[in-house]
């Protein structure tokens, strides 16, 4: 009986291993897409970002709440330039088939004919689909530059 039960929990410590390794490449896997997406906003590389936003994804702005179209075409335009994000932590939790993301960034961006740095967490929310991720959600929240975003 002593042996069963060692097995056994050799059996669940290897499988609990096996799951956070899964939700650890996970992870990383959102945490690149996020830095990829971040230089593909920089080189205004709508094709890319319209890979990965999702139909119906929607973008909170300090200015409004619009949709993939709307927030394209500010990027292709250029009268949002989202010329470097400088991402100083990251934080990703996984459900499922959905990923949320928070970094705290230093943002520079063109906006109204004049560059302006601005300190956020942004918001990302994933979810897988077809075998890919994409984008359900950006949200800025304007923060100072002593916010934490606690692990």
């Amino acid at each position: 009986m002593k042996i069963k039960t060692q097995i056994i929990g050799l059996f669940l410590v290897v499988l609990s291993q096996f799951s956070y390794a899964k939700d650890n490449a996970v992870e990383d896997q959102i945490k690149e897409l996020s830095s990829q997406k971040w230089q593909w906003m920089a080189d205004k590389n709508v094709e890319k970002l319209d890979e990965l936003f999702d139909a119906d994804s929607r973008f909170v702005h300090m200015s409004g709440t619009w949709d993939k179209e709307r927030e394209l075409e500010i990027i292709k335009s250029g009268s949002i330039w989202y010329k470097k994000a400088d991402v100083h932590d990251v934080l990703v939790k996984t459900f499922d088939d959905t990923a949320i993301l928070w970094n705290r960034i230093t943002l520079t961006a063109f906006v109204r004919g004049s560059d302006v740095t601005t300190e956020f967490t942004v918001t990302e929310v994933y979810q897988k689909q077809s075998g890919s991720w994409k984008l359900l959600d950006l949200t800025f929240s304007s923060v100072r530059d002593t916010h934490e975003i606690v692990h």
